[in-house]
């Protein structure tokens, strides 16, 4: 028997007296207006709050290159934002989120024809949007100070408005094959709880990332002729410290604000309900990159002998790429074991790294991809009953982790995650990495990239320099011709 609805209870209450029901009515759907616009509002700050993620990898990427190459990378967090703005527009969010759909891509909602609608408004988009073109920064880190701008501007428009968005509908939205909201058949009855987007996000940006360094090689001086590693080190750790908290503030809305509502009662008249889960998953959110944070801080000076700012910076973060998967599901104590780990991960990423010759100048393949995978691992282990029901309603007996209590079904479609992800940006990405660098649009040419791109492309260096220094290097700007690599 269907419960009875708010003005139907609220009639009851007013009695016999006249116009009693139209003044429910009236009453309850002022209080439905109050949701929407409250809701909305949250949303939309929590926009603000990741789109504000755009700065903070400007200012890590800034800072984690060398002087000659800050504004090439500062141009492609720009463009980053302004090509995937326009594409995902067109293309990404409808393949994202188009209902109704197949279990594989969306059909629907192309330039946002038919938005708003009773599923999704024009907040929607601009969240979904922040966190587009976020993975399409974590990319540029990867392929940075050797990478050809026609390049950037082809595989961010390739990222954004359809890669990613076909890996967000599988796992976020209500037609996706391996949803945890789908209202069909559930991935091993469970779906995939990746909240945030440790899978959805992170590892699809920091796998590109990887295929585009790797085909790209290493940046020329990293290597010796021995094949030992050398530090090719940013020329600002101030600027890495100041986007790490950057991010780390915008990251409160990436990770509470995926609740994308937030004026939702577990039960009427109770102090606890969504926004409780909200704060607690500030909470975990805080706790692991805290202590992913000290763990490699630690680490780092076990094996270097130096408290080293940049690789605390990238602890930090690789905590919280990781515990995006679970935020919203796992208790505060839980994190902590998540922080510790990515910080394990992320320290022998790089170290695999080096032995096998990668070079990636921002760690974003190994802090995103690897710590994204083992955040999509952790949240299989330790996503606890009771926030599993309370964020994804209406099936009980829906597994949890492994490790309290819940058996292995969540884990396995977790695992389903990892594997299908790699597969489809290898897939995707790989070719377009593989095609530009056979048509020599994707990397400089030496002389360009010992002299610095901002130089030999874009019309003269970030900082100001006086101009005898400018004669004493003799750095100047020449025509690229649009089919050469010089």
């Amino acid at each position: 028997m269907a419960s009875p609805t708010c003005s139907e209870q609220l009639s009851q209450l007013f009695g016999s007296t006249t116009n009693s029901t139209a003044a429910a009515t009236y009453i309850c759907d002022k209080f439905s207006d109050t949701a929407y616009a409250v809701d909305s509002t949250y949303l939309l700050f929590s926009a603000y709050l990741v789109f504000s993620m755009q700065l903070g990898f400007a200012m890590l990427c800034a800072g984690s290159v060398r002087a000659k190459n800050t504004m090439n990378i500062m141009l492609t967090n720009v463009l980053d934002a302004a090509a995937g703005g326009l594409f995902y527009y067109l293309f990404g969010f409808a393949f994202a989120f188009g209902a109704p759909s197949n279990g594989f891509i969306g059909r629907h909602f192309f330039g946002l024809k038919e938005i708003p609608d009773p599923g999704y408004d024009y907040s929607n988009f601009l969240y979904q949007w922040a966190f587009a073109i976020a993975a399409a920064g974590i990319t540029s880190g990867s392929i940075a100070e050797r990478t050809q701008f026609v390049a950037y501007l082809i595989y961010s428009s390739f990222l954004t408005g359809f890669v990613y968005p076909v890996v967000s509908h599988w796992f976020w939205s209500s037609d996706g094959w391996a949803s945890a909201s789908n209202p069909g058949d559930l991935l091993f009855g469970s779906g995939v709880i990746d909240f945030a987007g440790s899978g959805v996000v992170h590892m699809v940006g920091g796998i590109a990332g990887l295929y585009g360094a790797f085909i790209e090689g290493p940046r020329i001086g990293r290597f010796d002729n021995g094949g030992r590693a050398l530090a090719l080190r940013g020329h600002s750790a101030s600027l890495v410290v100041l986007g790490t908290f950057l991010l780390w503030f915008g990251w409160y809305g990436f990770n509470p604000g995926s609740f994308t509502k937030i004026l939702s009662p577990y039960s009427s008249g109770n102090y606890y309900g969504q926004w409780s889960a909200v704060g607690r998953t500030a909470v975990t959110t805080t706790l692991a990159g805290c202590t992913a944070a000290l763990t490699t801080l630690f680490g780092k000076r076990i094996l270097s002998g130096h408290w080293n700012v940049t690789d605390v910076c990238n602890g930090l973060l690789g905590g919280f790429a990781a515990i995006t998967a679970g935020c919203s599901v796992v208790e505060p104590w839980a994190a902590i074991i998540c922080g510790f780990v990515a910080a394990l991960v992320l320290i022998g990423c790089n170290k695999l790294a080096e032995k096998v010759k990668y070079d990636d100048p921002l760690e974003a393949a190994q802090l995103h991809g690897g710590c994204g995978a083992w955040g999509v691992i952790f949240t299989g282990l330790f996503a606890t009953e009771k926030y599993v029901n309370e964020v994804y309603p209406g099936r009980p007996g829906r597994p949890y982790g492994l490790f309290m209590g819940g058996g292995g079904r969540l884990l396995a479609a977790h695992i389903i995650q990892i594997l299908v992800i790699i597969g489809w940006v290898t897939a995707t990405m790989g070719p377009l990495f593989f095609g530009l660098h056979k048509l020599k649009l994707l990397r400089i040419s030496p002389e360009d990239e010992m002299a610095g791109m901002d130089m030999t492309r874009h019309g003269g260096f970030a900082y100001v320099y006086e101009e005898d220094e400018l004669h004493k290097h003799g750095l100047p700007m020449r025509r690229i011709e649009p089919n050469g690599s010089s």
